[in-house]
């Protein structure tokens, strides 16, 4: 399958039932996500960034990203969409080529830099710059774009919306507000935004069944299950040190090997 087929896949999955995204962070994750049945991949950059050795939050060089990537679309049949956070670096046309060239065929990008919101209108202009690159590529890139306004902003229905709009202007093709829980605040945005909305799951939001009855078109959960994977190492680890017992449960050797074969 092509890029611009993958891309066109991809999509069309925006358009019902609801998208749900279990993130995952290497080609093993990816592989075992896309096992269970994902329709497509999304990459959390937390998990990403951890599995590479550095902290999240813009500390990850798009050279080692981007090889991250390769390795995942390699290791899976169904489209990929990764988190690029703020676009590493400035040449943000030349990020996109690079995503492109290692199979990507969706991208999250958010709208905050160091805990603070970046200008509405600048952050349009670089959503426009992606959208050409992705054009002269000749791939639909579908550019999902983060807005924060409920981490570093006043978190308000109406500033998101006033992103929204700004954004979707610019090019954008969907819009993720992470940060919402609240069922009412998840409705008013999914009425209020012309586009698919992504939230981000946790134990304390609804269901996936009830964020796609609020309008809920995309459901992912971010850097959670790369968080309870490494919980799991914890513990693993420390019940061995501290009791001498090993913990057992874990996905086969056999089985893994295959997935990855």
């Amino acid at each position: 399958m092509s890029r611009q087929d993958k891309a066109e896949v991809f999509r069309d999955l925006h358009t019902g039932p609801v998208l749900v995204l279990p993130n995952a962070w290497d080609a093993a994750s990816a592989r075992l996500v896309e096992h269970a049945g994902a329709a497509a991949v999304a990459t959390t950059s937390a998990g990403m960034s951890w599995s590479l050795g550095v902290p999240d939050g813009g500390r990850l060089d798009r050279a080692t990203a981007i090889a991250a990537l390769t390795r995942i679309t390699r290791a899976v049949q169904v489209p990929v969409t990764a988190d690029i956070e703020g676009g590493y670096g400035d040449d943000l046309a030349e990020t996109v080529r690079q995503v492109l060239d290692a199979g990507v065929v969706g991208v999250n990008i958010e709208d905050s830099a160091d805990a603070r919101l970046l200008d509405v209108a600048d952050h349009a202009a670089r959503l426009v710059t992606i959208r050409r690159a992705a054009d002269e590529a000749g791939v639909d890139l579908f550019v999902n774009v983060r807005t924060d306004v409920y981490f570093f902003g006043d978190g308000t229905v109406p500033s998101a919306l006033r992103r929204a709009e700004a954004y979707l202007a610019a090019g954008a093709d969907g819009i993720f507000v992470p940060g919402v829980t609240d069922a009412d605040t998840v409705e008013a945005l999914a009425k209020g935004i012309d586009a698919p909305l992504n939230v981000m799951a946790t134990p304390d939001s609804p269901t996936v069944a009830q964020l796609a009855e609020l309008g809920v078109a995309r459901v992912s959960v971010g850097q959670g299950i790369a968080e309870a994977a490494y919980a799991l190492t914890r513990e693993a680890a420390t019940r061995l040190l501290t009791e001498g017992t090993y913990l057992v449960g874990g996905v086969d050797y056999g089985e893994m090997n295959a997935l990855l074969g």
